[in-house]
């Protein structure tokens, strides 16, 4: 079990300028944080890295969209190929703009409804059960109306 968590990203990172600064200074000034293809089954705190704009997290293992509170100023939120069945826990993501799904076990586009900035919505390729389809919640179809 990999989680996603301060520690890993401490480990995956060069970070050169470690003499100028501590880490803790560094998580808060990052934007873009690139964690895919990791084996990361779950998200965990990240809640020092409150600049953060972009965040990859495509090709990993991870179930559950969660503990992204903290993240009112993403803008781009990787999550392909993952294992995901449901759209949750985003209404905090108010900057959110694009969102990647495709590639995971999502049958309901639910969740989106208060993503007011939300342009760009990429769902393709979803594992679905033999015979079932892609359904949209009314709600979220409405938001994503004027995208």
């Amino acid at each position: 079990m990999v989680r996603l968590t301060v520690a890993l990203i401490a480990k995956s990172i060069s970070h050169k300028n470690r003499h100028e600064e501590d880490f803790g200074q560094y998580l808060r000034k990052i934007t873009h944080l690139n964690l895919s293809d990791k084996n990361i089954d779950a998200i965990g705190d990240l809640s020092l890295c409150k600049n953060l704009r972009v965040l990859y997290l495509y090709d990993n293992r991870i179930s559950q969209i969660q503990n992204l509170n903290f993240a009112s100023n993403i803008t781009h939120l990787y999550l392909q190929n993952n294992f995901i069945t449901c759209i949750e826990n985003l209404s905090s993501l108010k900057n959110l703009e694009k969102l990647y799904l495709g590639g995971n076990c999502i049958t309901v586009v639910e969740g989106l409804e208060k993503l007011e900035d939300i342009r760009e919505l990429h769902i393709e390729s979803q594992h679905l059960p033999l015979g079932e389809k892609l359904l949209f919640d009314p709600r979220s179809l409405r938001s994503l109306a004027v995208s």
